[in-house]
């Protein structure tokens, strides 16, 4: 009995210890803004049209509606367990729209933490986005399915 009561007092034990752990929750990174990189600013040069940063820097993310000499790109990463990393570089124009000033905040010369998932791959592989899928194909007369007869009640 005594061993019994023993069993019983540890499993309960066991149980509540059990239930003051804390696991986790999964978290991701989550990238937002315009993909900012040293590579894309060192192609900046005093002197460019807003053409030509577009080239090399896509839109920029905020621009004022009213004043658009001053472009503001953003990349923001909300790392899952690190805390958050914000790269920003902004972009002044004059009257004309050529360059003339660029700013820089964050380190852009570190690696970007952008993951691709190698896991995530063609839902069929080998499939081709254009074909047809097989319930869209049309029924050949020797795959059509056999007429059912109409039966009404009298």
């Amino acid at each position: 009995m005594q061993k019994l009561t023993r069993i019983i007092t540890l499993s309960v034990a066991l149980t509540v210890v059990s239930g003051c752990s804390y696991v986790g929750v999964y978290k991701r990174d989550i990238p937002q803004g315009n993909l900012i990189t040293q590579e894309m600013v060192s192609q900046l040069q005093p002197g460019m049209t807003q053409e030509q940063v577009t080239y090399v820097m896509g839109r920029p993310l905020l621009e004022a509606p009213f004043d658009s000499s001053e472009w503001d790109y953003v990349y923001r990463v909300d790392k899952a367990y690190e805390g958050v990393e914000q790269r920003r570089v902004t972009l002044t124009f004059d009257n004309a729209g050529r360059l003339v000033n660029i700013e820089q905040e964050g380190d852009l010369s570190s690696d970007l933490p952008i993951s691709t998932d190698g896991s995530m791959g063609p839902a069929v592989e080998g499939a081709d986005p254009l074909d047809t899928l097989p319930s869209q194909r049309t029924p050949t007369p020797e795959t059509a399915p056999e007429p059912q007869p109409i039966i009404t009640g009298e």
